[in-house]
């Protein structure tokens, strides 16, 4: 059975969607079976992978959760799940916006993702869900949904004020809905490894949370081969396999599988 993995964050611009994009790849490229979940209005993961007009895909996640709120029963994943390079995918648009909206005002909303894609585990070992930075209805439905949380944080000040918040939410939603969740790690992201403030910064995560929370020794670099591959839609290990920031990628699917291992 396959094990769902959200890659969350507090703040826009941390490169989260960029981090769950070339974490699909990473760890198809160790032989694992990859379902990429946009789960993001602004689809920056769906153009990751190369899908220029999001708004002419005719099924994306936010007609599957349309198609769970109105209980209508829900199309065949072919019609759905898109592949790249050897990445499944499931596609995102403006319509999941219309979706968060609606989810306030129905019963039992916590547990609308959870059902589309519990069927799907079996043909997949990682079903990785990007999701969107605010703590709204659909994180609350992707951490309802996940067995494990990766959280992605920018080594700048502002990045790190809301991630006691997060870990709260995090907490609250174990304790409440899914307890099964649990935080898979921090993982620091867009890295200036020279800078005075990026080493105060890793050094405050690291003393804040050590002993409490893995923070990843994979630390993704900031290069702008990352934003050039985004460009090209093409994930780091294709467009540039001999960068810093490519062999950090997968070094973190290395360990988050390893680190996976040792705790089961």
């Amino acid at each position: 059975m396959g094990k769902i993995i959200i890659v969350g964050a507090t703040k826009g611009g941390v490169g989260k969607s960029v981090s769950t994009y070339n974490l699909a790849y990473s760890l198809a490229s160790v032989g694992k079976k990859v379902l990429a979940i946009d789960f993001d209005s602004q689809a920056n993961l769906t153009t990751c992978f190369g899908v220029e007009d999001t708004a002419a895909v005719p099924v994306t996640i936010g007609h599957l959760m349309m198609a769970q709120i109105d209980d209508e029963e829900l199309p065949d994943p072919s019609e759905y799940i898109m592949n790249r390079n050897g990445v499944d995918f499931i596609p995102s648009s403006m319509v999941l916006s219309a979706v968060d909206a609606k989810l306030r005002l129905e019963m039992g909303a916590e547990r609308m993702l959870a059902n589309i894609l519990e069927p799907l585990r079996d043909l997949y070992d990682y079903l990785v869900i990007d999701t969107c930075p605010a703590l709204g209805a659909l994180t609350i439905n992707a951490l309802a949904a996940a067995d494990g949380v990766v959280i992605t944080v920018n080594p700048q000040l502002l990045a790190m004020m809301g991630l006691q918040e997060f870990l709260r939410t995090i907490k609250k939603i174990k304790s409440r809905i899914n307890p099964k969740l649990e935080v898979e790690g921090i993982l620091l992201t867009m890295c200036e490894a020279r800078t005075n403030l990026c080493k105060v910064i890793s050094e405050q995560v690291t003393e804040t949370f050590e002993g409490q929370i893995r923070i990843f020794e994979s630390k993704i670099p900031s290069t702008v081969k990352v934003g050039e591959s985004v460009y090209y839609s093409e994930p780091l290990l294709e467009y540039a396999p001999q960068t810093k920031a490519c062999k950090a990628y997968l070094d973190f699917g290395k360990e988050l599988i390893g680190y996976e291992g040792k705790s089961a």
